[in-house]
């Protein structure tokens, strides 16, 4: 939990020294690394697990973007704020120490949850250039909102394929209908309704935006809100 600590401290430390952002990305990292060899599995179980790789995979994706923004301070300074919030929810969130169930040994199931982290952290940074675009109203970082999106709805299409599967696997059908995949649905329509927005005029600029940081308040409940407040076979 050491390595933990110390990244959430340098995550937050980045407001005022940039560069500090990626040195909590590598203690992360670490973290997750350490976590893998003492488990003997992916650390990819429970929200501490979880909350983790979320907020790794938002560091790294935010540096492709960073790179094309430059010297972009509300940029940097959400993706920190963000960081660090993330991280300070993993440390007071349990860990899962315990053998995993033989429903989850299985690489559908890994590459489901891997898939999915991925695509979130892709909306999440989606969000944020959400509103760096309504302090700046610039058509380039609209752009990148889109591009991230549409990698991340593909992503997220193929989690749920590869989640198809597992739980074909796991229960013998495709697909249960309980409250996560429910709200799974909801999360995939509301980003597909965001693609084909963008076809249309009217919705570029300011509308999109708000698009894209409504849709991280759907991943939220997705991921979080259903997990913990409602019994589900993907319940923490």
């Amino acid at each position: 939990m050491l390595l933990l600590a110390l990244s959430f401290a340098l995550y937050l430390f980045s407001l005022w020294k940039r560069p500090l952002l990626y040195a909590g990305l590598i203690f992360q990292i670490a973290y997750l690394v350490s976590r893998g060899f003492e488990l003997g599995r992916l650390p990819l179980v429970g929200p501490h697990d979880t909350l983790v790789f979320f907020t790794a995979s938002t560091v790294v994706f935010s540096i492709p973007f960073r790179l094309i923004l430059k010297k972009n301070i509300r940029f940097h300074n959400t993706v920190a704020i963000g960081a660090s919030f993330f991280t300070a929810f993993a440390l007071t969130s349990a860990q899962h120490n315990a053998p995993l169930p033989p429903v989850l040994k299985t690489l559908w199931f890994e590459a489901h949850v891997v898939l999915a982290f991925l695509s979130y952290a892709l909306f999440a940074i989606a969000a944020v250039l959400g509103f760096v675009y309504l302090d700046e109203k610039n058509s380039t970082v609209e752009g990148m909102q889109y591009r991230a999106i549409l990698i991340g709805y593909c992503l997220f299409t193929l989690s749920i394929i590869f989640g198809g599967i597992w739980a074909f696997l796991a229960w013998g059908t495709y697909w249960i209908w309980t409250p996560k995949e429910l709200w799974t649905s909801i999360l995939w329509i509301f980003y597909s309704f965001y693609l084909h927005a963008r076809l249309k005029q009217w919705w570029m600029g300011t509308p999109l935006a708000y698009l894209g940081i409504a849709g991280f308040a759907v991943v939220l409940f997705t991921y979080l809100g259903v997990s913990l407040l409602m019994k589900s076979s993907h319940s923490f």
